[in-house]
């Protein structure tokens, strides 16, 4: 089995953990978008190009106005199927709808920049979170989206991760760029041990979700709607939360 990077296509994707079936309790308010504005300016890693966003055909010149769109995938509010880390993981149009939508928790958990999240904070949040929950996690990081102290956000540690998957969390979702350690507190070959092992185990990730401080500490109920592009590593994603009771 081929675990790390540098020594090729790596496999060993494990399955999705074992879930509840999804029967939403009744909501209590409305729609939220927890979707940030997507732009040739969304903040990204300076490894990716801006997303390229240009009139293929204008009025009055053409009889309608026509877009297209150029972009790395997992820039802005996006989904990261196990493709991503696996090349045995199935792909963002093979992600079963069970896995993108249902109930969770949003929960808020503060740390200083570079901080970490271990799994004493995820065992102290309210409302508990139950087997089969997606679980948002409000870092409030969103608040420096497109600023300097962006990529200065706190990521998981690998007991966070091991906690995730014990209680079979089917998605996480944050509002960091990565749950994954900051980019300039790496040293050497980066092997993305959060991203591996959470992937691994078909615990979804999402990334750069805005506006969960709305409904940090309540029972919700999502709906995550990434592109589902064939055999795709993510896709960009609109996403939804609403409070239930």
């Amino acid at each position: 089995m081929r675990e790390a990077p540098g020594d090729g296509a790596r496999i060993g994707w494990a399955g999705w953990l074992e879930a509840p079936d999804f029967s939403a309790s009744q909501p209590v308010g409305q729609w939220i978008d927890l979707t940030h504005r997507f732009s040739s300016e969304v903040p990204r890693s300076a490894l990716f190009p801006p997303p390229s966003l240009q009139l293929f055909a204008k009025m009055p010149e053409a009889p309608l106005n026509i877009s297209q769109l150029e972009t790395i995938v997992h820039v802005g509010t996006h989904v990261d199927a196990p493709r991503h880390f696996y090349s045995d993981g199935p792909g963002m149009d093979q992600v079963p709808l069970d896995r993108l939508i249902g109930e969770g928790v949003a929960a808020r958990i503060e740390k200083p920049p570079f901080g970490s999240i271990n799994a004493h904070d995820l065992d102290a949040v309210s409302p508990k979170v139950k087997e089969g929950d997606i679980l948002a996690i409000c870092t409030g990081w969103s608040t420096h989206w497109g600023k300097p102290d962006w990529n200065r956000h706190p990521h998981f540690s690998m007991d966070a991760v091991k906690w995730l998957i014990a209680n079979k969390i089917k998605l996480v979702a944050v509002d960091t760029v990565t749950p994954d350690l900051a980019f300039d507190r790496r040293e050497g070959k980066f092997e993305f041990p959060v991203h591996c092992e959470l992937l691994k185990h078909g615990v979804l990730i999402a990334e750069q979700v805005a506006n969960l401080e709305v409904l940090a500490g309540r029972r919700v109920e999502f709906i995550f709607c990434p592109i589902p592009i064939a055999d795709c590593d993510g896709a960009p994603a609109r996403v939804l939360v609403r409070p239930i009771a």
